[in-house]
This record gives structure tokens, C-alpha cells and sequence, in this order.
């Protein structure tokens, strides 16, 4: 165990690295990478995380649905099989390959694409907009303007859910991580430090109010399905913010 002592506030935070010499790769090479593996893993923050997007998203039968980030299709190919019209966005060619593979006979519509660009969507074309595990590969500065682009592309009537690893994980030494198939070294695609200030004040400066915020803890539950969940019991594991459009109130 490694103490960090913040100057600014006088207090000491206790740092416990999970891995000290981890190899960290470009985010978009690191995706390839672990594209290779990604549905194989028993990944105790997606177990936690998947069964939380389908109850938020509700019925989504007819639905028009944006799933920015899309990985190997874990949400796009779910909703498409429950009725949605999906289109799905990702940079990773690896991710994409194999979402491809499992969405045979879906309705989802692939595309590839640097989310830190202008997303190819005319505007409040969607009646849902998804972002899953995604943002914390990006800055702090960089979070508005893609908050400014789910918004753009969400109906009036819909909403935009975000899930992230909750920012406690850094006090773990813990980010978006897995094992090398080849090597067993431990590979971390590059993130960001983020905090939850970092997000709620991005999703003001979008102008997306939020209609609900919430923290996830690890449960017994989902550590009893995934060996390496049982260190994290009871902490904080997964955020969740569901916001409106720019223009619609606070529910």
C-alpha cells in the first residue's frame, strides 16, 4: 500500500496499485488488443453494468437507439434482437469485427468512427443514446463537447444514459484493464483520470439535465460469478447518469 499526500486539502489518500507494471497502450490499440478476448472474460464491472442499462432503457421496441461506443455489441445487438433500430458507433476496427460477427440477421447499422469527431447522426434523430464504458477515455476538457453531441442527436423526448467506472476505482490503482492472450501482461488502453465532478459539470456546460445520477457498489451476488469482483464488495463500481436533451427540464 502507497500513500499520495494531496497538498490542497491536507488529507492523505491511500492508493492500492493492482499492477505495478502494467503496459499502457494507445486506447483505440489497446480495444483491438483485448477485442481478441472482450466476450470471454467474466468482467465483474459489465456483469454489474449490463442488467443496470437494461432496466434504465426500459422497452425500446420500435425505438430509434444510439449506442456511441458500441465495443463488440453487447448493448446494440440486444436492443436490435429487442426491436430497436440501432445504430452503432466505434473506432476499433477489433471491436467492430466482432460485433459484426454476432449481429447476423439484426437490425444494426455499423459504423466506424472517432468519437472525438462531430457524430455522423442528423440532429434529434434518436429516441434513445447510449454511451457505456466509454468516456472515461476521454479528458475532462473534451467531456463537453461529446456530452453537446449525444444531446444534439437525442429526440426532445428521449434521453442519454452514460455508464462509467465509478472514479472511486482510482483510488484502487483501477482502470479499463485485461491480460495480454498472448503474453498474460496486464494491458490498459489509455484513460483518464476523471472525477464525478468532471462529468456533472460536462453534462451542465452541454445543457443536459439530468434526470437521475447513480452509484453501483459490487455486490456478493455478481462476485460469487466473477473471482476477481470479491476485492471490490461494497465498493463504488460503476456510475450511471441519465440526462435529457438541451431544452428539457429537470424531471
Amino acid at each position: 500500500m502507497t500513500g499520495k499526500f494531496d497538498t490542497s486539502s491536507g488529507t492523505q489518500w491511500l492508493t492500492i496499485p493492482e499492477n505495478v507494471n502494467p503496459r499502457v497502450l494507445a486506447t483505440r490499440e489497446g480495444y483491438d488488443l483485448w477485442s481478441e478476448i472482450y466476450d470471454s472474460e467474466q468482467n465483474p464491472l459489465i456483469l454489474l453494468e449490463e442488467p443496470e442499462v437494461k432496466f434504465q432503457l426500459g422497452n425500446v421496441h420500435g425505438l430509434s437507439v444510439a449506442d456511441v461506443g458500441c465495443g463488440t455489441g453487447r448493448h446494440a445487438i440486444r436492443l436490435a434482437r429487442e426491436g430497436a433500430k440501432v445504430t452503432a458507433l466505434d473506432f476499433s476496427s477489433g471491436m467492430m469485427g466482432r460485433a459484426k460477427e454476432k449481429a447476423v440477421g439484426c437490425s444494426v447499422d455499423f459504423v466506424m468512427h472517432d468519437l472525438r469527431m462531430p457524430l455522423p447522426i442528423p440532429d434529434r434523430s434518436m429516441d434513445r443514446v447510449i454511451s457505456c464504458l466509454v468516456i472515461d477515455h476521454f479528458h475532462a476538457a473534451q467531456l463537453p463537447t461529446l456530452f453537446r453531441e449525444l444531446g444534439r442527436i437525442c429526440r426532445q423526448d428521449g434521453f442519454i444514459l452514460i455508464s462509467v467506472m465509478h472514479p472511486a476505482m482510482l483510488l484502487r490503482g483501477v482502470q479499463a484493464r485485461f491480460a495480454d492472450p498472448r503474453t498474460g501482461v496486464e494491458i490498459r488502453p489509455k484513460a483518464s483520470t476523471n472525477l464525478v465532478s468532471d462529468y456533472v459539470i460536462a453534462a451542465q456546460i452541454a445543457n443536459l439535465p439530468f434526470l437521475a445520477l447513480s452509484e453501483h457498489t459490487m455486490d456478493v451476488g455478481i462476485a460469487a460469478k466473477a473471482e476477481r469482483a470479491q476485492k471490490y464488495i461494497g465498493w463504488p463500481v460503476l456510475l450511471m447518469m441519465k440526462l435529457a436533451p438541451q431544452g428539457v427540464s429537470n424531471i
